[in-house]
C-alpha cells in the first residue's frame, strides 16, 4: 500500500478538536486501520492536541500529520507555543488514591502506553512531538 497521509492545520483551541477527530476518523478508514489502531491514533492525537489547546498560551497554530507506512503509523504534532516537552512530565502515581493523586499526567501516560515510541524536539521555533504507533 502506498503511504496514506493526513495533514490538518487548526487553531490551538478546544473547540477545534471535534473537526480533528472527524478528519482522523476519515483518515483511519482511508488508511484501512484496524478499529484498535484507529482508536489509539485518535486518543493519542486528541490528548496531544488538547494539551496544546489548553496549556500552550501564545500558540497561534497547531498542525497534525498522520501517515501510514506499512504496519506503522507516524504521528506528528507541531505548535508554535512556548517550548514545552510533555514527555518530560513524571509518570503519575497510579497506586495512589484519587484524593492523593496529583491532577493531570494521565493523558501523557496514555500516550506513552499506546505508542511504540514518542519523541519531542524544539526546532525552528516549533514544538514537535512525533509518535510511532502500530497499525494492527
Amino acid at each position: 500500500m502506498d503511504a496514506t497521509v493526513l495533514r490538518h492545520e487548526m487553531p490551538p483551541e478546544v473547540d477545534a478538536l471535534p473537526a480533528l477527530l472527524d478528519r482522523l476518523e476519515a483518515f483511519a478508514e482511508t488508511a484501512e486501520l484496524s478499529p484498535r489502531a484507529a482508536q489509539h491514533l485518535a486518543l493519542v492525537a486528541e490528548e496531544l492536541a488538547a494539551n496544546v489547546a489548553m496549556h500552550a498560551g501564545g500558540a497561534s497554530l497547531l498542525r497534525v500529520e498522520a501517515r501510514r507506512e506499512g504496519d506503522s503509523l507516524h504521528l506528528l504534532i507541531e505548535d508554535d507555543g512556548p517550548e514545552f516537552d510533555p514527555l518530560s512530565a513524571a509518570a503519575p502515581d497510579l497506586e495512589a488514591g484519587v484524593e492523593e493523586r496529583d491532577i493531570g499526567g494521565l493523558g501523557v501516560h496514555f500516550v506513552r502506553r499506546l505508542t511504540r515510541e514518542a519523541h519531542y524536539e524544539r526546532r525552528e521555533g516549533l514544538n514537535r512531538l512525533t509518535a510511532l504507533l502500530d497499525v494492527g
